[in-house]
């Protein structure tokens, strides 16, 4: 920053205040403005869209936006749980809450936007809530826990926000009713068509709908319960009532400082989002754009962007506003675009309901049928995607085509679409520049979204991009290999269907050659998925990598690792004692690893059999850190030890872990369970994740740590043991035959069609019925599991492979030695730290600088 410089500071942290700051950043590149943000809430910036999200999980980082702290840039400060109180604009400064003064050469208002509640009498009940930040949910997660599950939660509005709400509040185990005083749901983006499917599909679901009446009066009841009593005279008793009945702008700072503010509200700016101030501005909800607001992220993010331009010296102007919206409530899909109602002189509607599916779909075209104006979709907006972009162009055929059910002749593709309509509306990127990327060898989803940016935000213009994928020419190949047509999911159910048990007859009958690394490992967990058989019984033992061949982890210097299993963490004293025997007995040096066992390196392929059988002997059981598995099953100490526990996570985890070992998987699994919210065991993390609520267990799935990590999502939420275990039995079973090869739960899970309702629909709902043979083929493995290590001590053959050199099968080579890996020993032993037998354990050190250091992950 140099002495030229100039301060703009910003009045709230909210999405669009923070797209502020980030697009000022990456565009003042002489650093010639400082940033001054004032944030009143504690958290920075965060996802305020995605807020129903945060139930169930309640962590705030989870919704926390990319880069919100500006680390490392000197050029932005921010001030958290501090509100601008006053504006100075002759002197140009702003006060605090905290008695702060801000001098400014440009003042950016981001106030947003607050939440409208009807003077209804009884409004302002301590029990009464608004949906609008993290510090709102909170208080409504409270009231909702204190009232218990099944309590009744009353929500005033059925627009957008208010299905949110009730949808939270379902989450949070209540029966929620939502009140709306237009005749229909949702009265701004559907009309009573759309409105009567939407209805009927989310009372299915669990909503009490209330349709045509307002709030009257809200008061105290019977048995501690809130009476709310509706226009009609009717009362429902509940034990919270949540306000989202629409927003209003937060213009009072602006209307103190006597600024112009539109007829309805909000600051009024023109197009360059300029106020009557020449060094004011104003962006986002609170934003009056020749005097009307805009109440939706992407046109927020536009004046953002203008008045960031407008500051390096651009010409920039608000470009109008694209209030089309897609959303997924409850499960059900609602979109609008365009001129949903109709409202054009002369507009042509075409309709298709199917009541018995719970689909209704709507296009909106010209007089003459050829321009498509709007439409609106409820239960099914997969057409979203392609219809968006045609809003104000010539139909390419038959508009009925829009909407005809999928697989119905004459259906009009992206590939129909003239090259400059918008596909990625986040981030403006037509169809041309990403069909010119495809063009320059963007192959693939990840290439697409590296060189244009698209699909990088809400992910919605991404089934888009892989139909121009495909349009283009690309072949998105399934095949497994060059020996393989199939993919790894249609090879799994020609080995579960012909009862195939070998990789010879398997290639014989549907590949081609002798095969390779991809096809043989692939196939050998295949094998091992579909039955209890022994890894090295037969033909399969050949089709192993080398860690699978040895059922030990081949370490850098030649040596393998030895991981004996612990379930949930346990161990007993005696076989501790037997793991430090072994240890010093054969050299080994000893590091306990992230999922909590205990991790042996530095053992010779000879010496793996007598190791084991130690281990064996003591009542342990191989760990499978080799295999492509179940890995851990990591714990807290729960209700057991912790005062904070609400559930025996230990217990819960000793059971997963011991029902689920030996499980042979596209890719490596680990478990997590925590006993509460506290979250210890980090299940969040990982490909199934358990935490323990005051309700039961909520069940996270399809996260993990290593190169991408990937944060769980919630699958289920309150559910008893025998719920949760029979739901992670069709979740396993269910990835095992679907997932591609070496795919882990994460990605395997963004690649689903469907994504996570998907999964929540065959999993919890049995959409697909296939609960019963999921549930069943993971009662097979669980009733024939063996111990690998076991039942290759007890068989003469297999103990055979267990030697250093096949020319020499008896004594190991003296002359032979493993390479040497240097490593220095631990800063912490230059600590001044009290620990038992120092000197015994400094050697223990010294001699283990032969070894790897790194656990097998």
């Amino acid at each position: 920053m140099t002495s030229e410089s100039k301060t703009v500071v910003v009045v709230g942290h909210g999405m669009v205040g923070h797209r502020f700051v980030q697009a000022m950043r990456d565009r003042d590149t002489d650093n010639t403005w400082n940033v001054v943000v004032v944030c009143e809430e504690s958290d920075p910036a965060y996802d305020r869209v995605g807020l129903s999200s945060y139930v169930g999980a309640w962590e705030r980082d989870s919704l926390a936006l990319a880069g919100n702290t500006y680390p490392g840039d000197a050029n932005v400060t921010t001030y958290l749980a501090e509100t601008v109180t006053a504006i100075d604009r002759d002197r140009r400064r702003v006060m605090t809450s905290v008695g702060r003064e801000i001098g400014y050469d440009a003042l950016v208002l981001a106030t947003g936007s607050y939440p409208f509640v009807p003077p209804v009498p009884g409004h302002d009940h301590p029990r009464c809530f608004v949906y609008r930040t993290l510090d709102d949910l909170d208080g409504i997660r409270a009231a909702a826990e204190k009232a218990g599950p099944g309590a009744v939660g009353v929500v005033v509005g059925g627009g957008l926000l208010g299905l949110e709400a009730a949808n939270a509040l379902k989450l949070m185990g209540m029966v929620p009713h939502v009140v709306e005083f237009a005749p229909r749901l949702m009265p701004m983006q559907v009309d009573d068509g759309g409105g009567a499917v939407l209805e009927k599909l989310v009372t299915d679901l669990g909503l009490v709908v209330h349709t045509g009446v307002g709030t009257a009066q809200i008061a105290d009841g019977d048995d501690a319960d809130l009476r709310v009593t509706l226009s009609d005279d009717s009362h429902i008793d509940a034990a919270l009532v949540v306000f989202s009945a629409g927003v209003r702008p937060r213009d009072q700072l602006a209307r103190d400082a006597g600024l112009a503010v539109g007829e309805r509200g909000g600051v009024l700016v023109d197009a360059s989002c300029v106020t009557d101030d020449a060094s004011i501005y104003a962006i986002g909800e609170v934003a009056a754009v020749d005097g009307r607001c805009y109440g939706l992220v992407a046109p927020g993010y536009s004046t953002a962007e203008v008045v960031a331009d407008r500051l390096l010296g651009g010409q920039g102007t608000f470009p109008g506003a694209d209030m089309s919206t897609k959303l997924k409530l409850l499960g059900v899909d609602v979109a609008s675009f365009g001129d949903a109602m109709g409202t054009t002189e002369n507009a042509l509607e075409i309709v298709y309901h199917d009541p018995v599916s719970g689909r209704y779909a709507k296009v909106v075209v010209s007089d003459d049928a050829t321009t498509l104006l709007g439409g609106i979709l409820v239960g099914d907006a997969s057409a979203y995607a392609m219809l968006k972009p045609m809003v104000g162009r010539e139909i390419p055929g038959d508009p009925a085509a829009l909407i005809a059910p999928e697989g119905a002749a004459g259906g009009v593709g992206l590939d129909a679409l003239p090259d400059d309509v918008e596909i990625c509306s986040c981030n403006g990127v037509s169809k041309g520049t990403i069909c010119s990327a495809i063009a320059e060898g963007a192959c693939d989803i990840a290439a697409i979204k590296g060189c244009t940016s698209a699909g990088t935000t809400c992910g919605g213009c991404v089934p888009s991009i892989k139909s121009l994928l495909e349009a283009s020419g690309v072949e998105l190949s399934k095949s497994l290999c060059e020996h393989f047509a199939q993919s790894r999911a249609e090879l799994f159910e020609v080995i579960s269907v012909t009862g195939i048990r070998t990789f010879s007859e398997l290639i014989e009958r549907y590949g081609t050659g002798q095969g390779c690394e991809i096809c043989k490992p692939t196939v050998a967990s295949i094998l091992a998925s579909t039955s209890s058989d022994h890894i090295l019984s037969g033909e399969q033992a050949a089709l192993q990598d080398t860690n699978d061949h040895f059922l030990a982890n081949l370490q850098k210097n030649g040596s393998y690792s030895v991981v004996p299993r612990m379930p949930g963490g346990e161990v007993t004293p005696e076989q501790l004692i037997v793991i430090g025997e072994i240890a010093r007995d054969f050299g080994l040096y000893t590091k306990i690893t992230g999922g909590q066992r205990i991790d042996l390196f530095g053992a010779r392929v000879d010496q793996l059999p007598e190791i084991w059988r130690r281990l064996v002997d003591a009542g342990m059981e191989s760990g499978q850190a080799y295999g492509k598995s179940l890995r851990t099953v990591k714990s807290c100490v729960g209700s057991t030890w912790c005062r904070y526990g609400v559930g025996d996570s230990v217990g819960m985890a000793v059971f997963l872990e011991n029902r689920y070992r030996g499980l042979r998987s596209p890719h490596k699994i680990k478990f997590g369970v925590s006993g509460c919210a506290r979250e210890c065991a980090e299940a969040r993390g990982k490909d199934v994740g358990v935490i323990a609520t005051e309700h039961g267990w909520n069940l996270y799935v399809a996260g993990n740590g290593g190169q991408s990590p990937k944060h769980a999502q919630l699958l289920a939420s309150g559910v008893d043991d025998d719920t949760l275990v029979a739901y992670i039995d069709r979740y396993l079973m269910f990835y095992i035959r679907t997932a591609d090869r070496l795919q882990r739960t994460a990605p395997w899970l963004e690649s689903l069609e469907g994504g996570l309702d998907h999964l929540k629909s065959v999993v919890c709902d049995d959409s697909l019925g296939l609960a019963a043979e999921l549930e069943a083929a993971m009662q097979a493995h669980v009733a024939g599991y063996q111990d690998e290590w076991a039942a290759v001590l007890a068989d003469e053959e297999k103990l055979k492979r267990f030697v250093s050199f096949v020319n020499a099968p008896e004594v190991p080579d003296p002359t032979i030695r493993f390479g040497h890996t240097e490593r220095k020993v631990p800063v912490l032993l230059d600590l001044p730290t009290v620990r038992p037998d120092a000197a015994t354990h400094a050697e223990t050190v010294r001699q283990s600088e032969t070894m790897k250091e790194g656990a097998p992950t």
